[in-house]
């Protein structure tokens, strides 16, 4: 039996206090503009895990390092990183014109006031085709900045926009890693997965549909006139083709930087010497983003080697009696596992035990447990300052010169909140929890 020992909680206390803590402190307290950039999420988190590594002083600090390089090792993490570095690599290449002509291709198809409208069913199709929300943040992002500078609605709530929808088909989609992971973990088949939660996200989306109309479509517009380069949509094309085809993210993104540096050396947009030092410098700017998914993973090995993790899930287990009590208390701990180790897949891996024990207690099907698994995972990845999505969403739109807080995108986040209302509401209504 795995041993308990909550302290070993203490260092995302010390993480939420130093990063949320001080940034509300700056941005409101003491009124600093863009306050929170005073507060580098990178040093958060190295404070956290030298509180960690001060921890457990009966276990050997070389125990520590491998316990910590072992969390490194994680397939998830590895695959996260190549998808940050690709990413970039594809930004730097493509610059901003191509997402300029992307955008002002788009205002000349729909009227400027349903702009916002478009990005999430965009965003919503494509991360449903590919099954990976990170891809799909890469790839919508820097087109809904441009959108909003074009357009002028603002830059928070286009970038929100696109994440919930990245959400939705990351929750939804039977490629998505969480699917997978939520599935094979309760043993149940995806197709009956799938017609259970898709009655929990189709009314969100719908909702969420609805709000963004709401707030964006009685606006008066001016329409947009502006010179593009249809040849230059090429390397975008490409890219969103390939999601809708459900081809690795990867070699999608490989083959929107192949044609990208073909686009811009033949149109003479990019010299060849200019070419790899941008592809370079694509990279480079997502150096936070991985070193922020590197140092939560050490941390998570350490909490989890102290038995913090231990100790919440026998928590959740005390407090949650009854099939709705087991259906919510399931949710809030793959929520909780979300929030410590800002992996949604991860945390479905780590939760998956103890949720099979709670089926068998609770009375819940399989099916049941992998549509709640993946949906609170999914609705807490979306929302944490910190996670993948917020991170490289927030990278993607400095790229393209349009500066945001991870706050300011989270008062934007309409889909992932109410998925949250639908979910509670869902739960409330199934008694037994099939």
């Amino acid at each position: 039996m795995e041993k308990k020992n909550p302290w070993a909680l203490l260092p995302i206390g010390v993480f939420l206090v130093l990063y949320l803590g001080l940034g509300i402190l700056f941005e409101y307290g003491m009124k600093i503009p863009m306050g929170f950039y005073n507060v580098p999420i990178v040093i958060a988190f190295l404070a956290a895990i030298l509180v960690a590594c001060l921890q457990n002083r009966a276990l050997p600090f070389e125990d520590k390092l491998e316990g910590m390089a072992q969390g490194l090792g994680d397939k998830n993490i590895i695959t996260m990183l190549l998808i940050f570095l690709t990413a970039g690599a594809f930004v730097g290449v493509v610059g901003r014109s191509s997402a300029q002509s992307v955008a002002y291709f788009l205002l000349e198809l729909i009227p400027p006031r349903f702009a916002v409208a478009v990005l999430f069913l965009v965003a919503c199709f494509v991360s449903t085709a590919m099954g990976t929300s990170v891809g799909t943040i890469t790839l919508i992002v820097p087109i809904a900045v441009e959108v909003s500078q074009a357009s002028g609605f603002d830059g928070a709530l286009c970038v929100g926009t696109v994440v919930g929808g990245a959400m939705f088909g990351d929750n939804l989609s039977f490629i998505s890693d969480t699917t997978i992971a939520a599935c094979n973990g309760q043993g149940c088949a995806m197709k009956d997965k799938f017609r259970g939660n898709f009655r929990i996200a189709l009314p969100a989306a719908l909702a969420t549909l609805a709000l963004i109309l709401l707030l964006t479509g009685g606006r008066e517009t001016v329409p947009i006139n502006h010179e593009y380069s249809l040849v230059q949509i090429i390397p975008y094309v490409l890219v969103l083709a390939g999601g809708v085809a459900g081809i690795n993210v990867f070699v999608v993104l490989i083959a929107g930087i192949a044609a990208g540096s073909l686009i811009m050396l033949l149109t003479g947009q990019t010299p060849p010497t200019e070419l790899l030092a941008n592809m370079g410098a694509g990279a480079a700017g997502m150096f936070e983003t991985s070193m922020v998914a590197i140092l939560v993973a050490a941390l998570c090995a350490l909490i989890r080697v102290y038995g913090g993790f231990a100790a919440l899930l026998s928590l959740i287990r005390r407090l949650f009696k009854g099939p709705r009590g087991g259906q919510l208390g399931m949710g809030l701990l793959v929520g909780a596992m979300d929030i410590a180790t800002a992996n949604n897949t991860v945390a479905i891996v780590m939760a998956n035990p103890i949720a099979r024990e709670m089926c068998r207690d609770y009375g819940i099907t399989p099916q049941r447990a992998a549509c709640i698994l993946d949906t609170f995972s999914c609705i807490f990845q979306g929302i944490i300052p910190y996670g993948a999505q917020m991170l490289l969403a927030i990278s993607a739109a400095s790229e393209m010169g349009c500066t945001l807080s991870a706050f300011q995108v989270m008062g934007n986040l309409f889909y992932p909140y109410l998925l949250l209302v639908t979910s509670l509401i869902a739960i409330a209504l199934n008694k037994e929890g099939k």
